[in-house]
C-alpha cells in the first residue's frame, strides 16, 4: 500500500477501490460511444505494451541492484575506515599539541617565578645597598652633626630596615640592624650632650652659631625612641627652673605666703623670656612652654606644702586667703594660655565643681521684703553674666585649675576657725542689737516683722558658702556646715527662745516656736501679754518660720556645692526642727 504514496497516480485503474463496470461505463457512457470500441481497445493495448516495456526495463535494472549495493556498502565501509583513521590522526595531533602547550606553559611558569624572584632579589639588593649606604652615611653625618640630613636619612633607613625583618636570622642583616640601633643610641646621647653643652654651666655655648643645629637636632629626636625626647625635655625643663628653686628655697624670705605672687611673677617673666629666646628652637607640638609651667606648678605645690607644714603656726586666715586668691588667679591665667595636653599624671587634678543651681527664687512667694532672702540673687539675671559663667565653666574644666591651690586644702581649718569667730562676734552683735532696739514694729500691711538679724545671718552664710566653694568643695565644706549648724542652734536659743515672753511657770519648758504658739493659744494667756510682748512674740514666730525655710534652702545650696561623695554628710533637718 506504499506504492500510491511513493508513485502517486490519477489513473482510475490504480485506485484501490477500482470497479471495472464503472470504468467501462465511463469509457462508453452511451450506446453511440460503442462505435469507438476498437479505438479504445487499441489505446488500452498500447498502454499495456508501454507498461510491459517499463516493467521489463525495471526488472532488468533490478538485476544489478544487489551488486551495486554491496559495492556501495564496501565504499561506505572504506570511507568510515578512512574517517576513523583521520580522527585518530587528529586525536594524536591534539594530544601532541596538548603536551607541547604543557611544556610551553611549564616553561612560562618557571620564567614567571624566575622573573618574580629576580625582581624581589633586585629589590632586596637595592634595599640592602640603600641600607649599607645609609648606615655608612648616617655614621658620617652623625660624626659631623649634620642633623638635618640625618633626620631625612634616618627615617628612610628605618623604613628600609622594616623590609628586612623576615631576614633577621641572617648574620649580616642582623649586624646592620644592630648598627642602626647603635647609631640611634649614639645620636640620642650626642644630641643631649649638645644641648647640655649649649645651655648648661658657665661655658654655655648657645648662640646664633648653633641655633640651627639644635633646631635640626629636634627633628632627629622626633624619629628616635620617645625616651630620648622625654629625657631631653625633662632635663631642659628642670634647667629652666633651677633659678626658681634657688630664689624661692624654703629658707628664703620670698618663699613665704605673703610674697607668693612673686613666684607667679617670676614664672611669667621666665615663660616670656623662653618664648623670645628659645621658642623657635623646639617643635610646636612639644609644648615646651606648657611643660615648664606644669613642672613649675608641681614644684610650687610641693614647696608650699613643705613650708606650710613647717610654719603652720604662722598661718592666719588673711594670709591664707591672700595666697589662695593669688594662686587661683594664676591658675585661671595659665588655664587660658595652655591646654593641659602635657599633663600625664596618674591622678588628674580634680576640678572645682562648676555646677550652677537651677534658676529659681527660693523665697519668691513667701511675702518677705525684697532683700531678706540672701539666695534670691544667686542666679545671673542677664545674658552677659550667663556668658561669663560659660567662660568660667570652660576655665574650670582645665586641668590647671587646682594644680597648685589644692595644697591649701589641708590648712583650710584656719579659714573655718576664722568663720567660727566671725559668726560668734556676729551673734553677740545680734544679741546686743536686740537688747538695744528690740523687735521691729509693723507700720504697714506690706511690712515685715522678721528680725533683721536673721537675714544678716543668712547673708553672711551665703558669703561663706560662695567663698568656701571657691577654696574647696571637699571636707572643708562639711566642716563649714557644722559651724553653720552650731550658730543656727545658738541663734534659735540665744536670740529667739531666750527672748520669748514669759507667760507662766511652764514657759521655761518652751523649746520651739510651736511650743510658744500652743502656750499663747491657751485660754486667757493672750490677755496676760502686753502689746510690746505680743509684738515681740509675733516677730520671733515670723523669724523662726523664715529661718526654718531659709535653712532648708541653705541645705540645698550646700548639697549643690559639696563633692558628690560628701552630700550625705550635709543634713540640717535638726536645725530646721529648732525653728519649727
Amino acid at each position: 500500500m506504499l506504492t500510491p504514496q511513493i508513485l502517486p497516480s490519477d489513473d482510475p485503474i490504480d485506485r484501490p477501490d477500482f470497479n471495472p463496470v464503472d470504468y467501462i461505463n465511463q469509457l462508453f457512457p452511451t450506446e453511440q460511444s460503442l462505435s469507438n470500441i476498437d479505438e479504445v481497445v487499441g489505446k488500452i493495448r498500447y498502454k499495456i505494451r508501454h507498461l510491459d516495456t517499463d516493467i521489463r526495463s525495471v526488472v532488468r535494472g533490478q538485476t544489478n541492484v544487489g551488486e551495486e549495493g554491496r559495492g556501495a556498502l564496501e565504499e561506505a565501509q572504506r570511507a568510515i575506515h578512512d574517517l576513523f583513521t583521520k580522527i585518530k590522526d587528529i586525536k594524536d595531533k591534539a594530544e601532541k599539541s596538548e603536551e607541547m602547550v604543557k611544556e610551553i606553559t611549564r616553561d612560562i611558569k618557571q620564567l614567571d617565578h624566575a622573573k618574580r624572584h629576580l625582581t624581589a632579589s633586585i629589590t632586596t639588593l637595592n634595599h640592602l645597598h640603600m641600607l649599607v649606604g645609609g648606615v655608612e652615611s648616617l655614621t658620617s653625618l652623625t660624626r659631623k652633626r649634620q642633623y638635618f640630613d640625618v633626620a631625612n636619612l634616618l627615617q628612610g633607613v628605618l623604613n628600609v630596615l622594616e623590609h628586612f625583618q623576615p631576614y633577621m636570622a641572617i648574620p649580616q642583616i642582623k649586624e646592620l640592624a644592630d648598627r642602626v640601633r647603635q647609631i640611634q643610641t649614639e645620636l640620642g646621647g650626642q644630641i643631649i650632650s649638645d644641648f647640655e653643652e649649649a645651655f648648661q654651666g658657665s661655658g654655655a655655648k648657645y648662640g646664633p652659631g648653633n641655633q640651627r643645629q639644635l633646631k635640626e637636632a629636634c627633628f632627629v629626636v622626633n624619629i628616635l625612641d620617645p625616651k630620648v625626647k622625654r629625657d631631653l625635655l625633662t632635663w631642659f625643663v628642670k634647667l629652666q627652673l633651677t633659678e626658681y628653686l634657688v630664689l624661692f628655697g624654703e629658707n628664703q624670705d620670698v618663699a613665704w605666703l605673703d610674697k607668693i605672687d612673686r613666684r607667679y611673677a617670676w614664672i611669667k617673666r621666665t615663660l616670656v623670656d623662653f618664648e623670645e629666646k628659645f621658642g623657635h628652637l623646639f617643635p610646636v607640638d612639644w609644648e615646651v612652654s606648657e611643660r615648664i609651667c606644669v613642672e613649675f606648678c608641681d614644684l610650687t605645690r610641693k614647696e608650699l606644702q613643705k613650708i606650710m607644714g613647717k610654719r603652720r603656726i604662722e598661718i592666719d586666715v588673711k594670709l591664707l586667703l591672700f595666697a589662695i586668691q593669688r594662686t587661683t588667679n594664676f591658675e585661671t591665667l595659665i588655664s587660658k594660655r595652655f591646654t593641659g595636653v602635657t599633663i600625664q599624671t596618674a591622678e588628674q587634678v580634680k576640678p572645682v565643681p562648676s555646677k550652677q543651681a537651677p534658676a529659681r527664687k527660693p523665697f519668691g512667694d513667701q511675702g518677705y521684703p525684697e532683700g531678706s532672702n540672701p539666695f534670691e540673687e544667686e542666679e545671673a539675671p542677664s545674658g552677659e553674666n550667663t556668658e561669663e559663667q560659660k567662660t568660667a565653666t570652660k576655665a574650670v574644666a582645665s586641668p590647671f585649675i587646682g594644680i597648685i591651690s589644692k595644697c591649701f586644702e589641708a590648712h583650710l581649718d584656719v579659714y573655718i576657725e576664722s568663720q567660727d569667730r566671725n559668726l560668734a562676734d556676729l551673734l553677740t552683735r545680734f544679741l546686743e542689737d536686740f537688747r538695744q532696739y528690740g523687735t521691729p514694729r509693723i507700720e504697714s500691711e506690706e511690712g515685715s516683722n522678721v528680725l533683721p538679724s536673721s537675714a544678716d545671718l543668712f547673708v553672711c552664710y551665703k558669703k561663706c558658702v560662695v567663698q568656701c566653694s571657691q577654696l574647696s568643695t571637699g571636707q572643708p565644706m562639711v566642716d563649714l556646715t557644722r559651724t553653720f549648724q552650731k550658730y543656727l542652734k545658738e541663734y534659735s536659743v540665744r536670740i529667739l527662745l531666750n527672748n520669748l515672753p514669759k507667760m507662766s511657770s511652764q514657759s521655761s519648758n518652751i523649746t520651739s516656736a510651736s511650743g510658744l504658739i500652743q502656750s499663747i493659744l491657751k485660754e486667757g494667756e493672750v490677755s496676760k501679754l502686753t502689746e510690746e510682748e505680743q509684738c515681740r512674740a509675733c516677730a520671733i514666730l515670723c523669724t523662726a518660720e523664715y529661718c526654718m525655710e531659709t535653712t532648708h534652702q541653705l541645705e540645698e545650696k550646700l548639697r549643690e556645692k559639696v563633692d558628690g561623695e560628701l552630700v550625705a554628710k550635709i543634713d540640717l533637718n535638726a536645725e530646721q526642727d529648732l525653728f519649727h
